[in-house]
């Protein structure tokens, strides 16, 4: 049985669904990723917004 991941078909999208990255160029691609993963590492370092109630 196959699973579907998601809706990229070249297999750049981090997240599985298509967000355009097939167009870019390799440099291009690279920077997006990079770019990508240093935002994601920021948000699981950063502490929750959330306040107590």
């Amino acid at each position: 049985m196959t699973e579907k991941t998601g809706t990229c078909g070249c297999g750049r999208s981090p997240t599985g669904d298509c967000i355009g990255w097939h167009k870019l160029s390799e440099a291009e691609y690279q920077a997006k990723l990079d770019a990508y993963q240093r935002a994601e590492a920021e948000k699981a370092a950063a502490p929750s917004a959330r306040t107590p109630e």
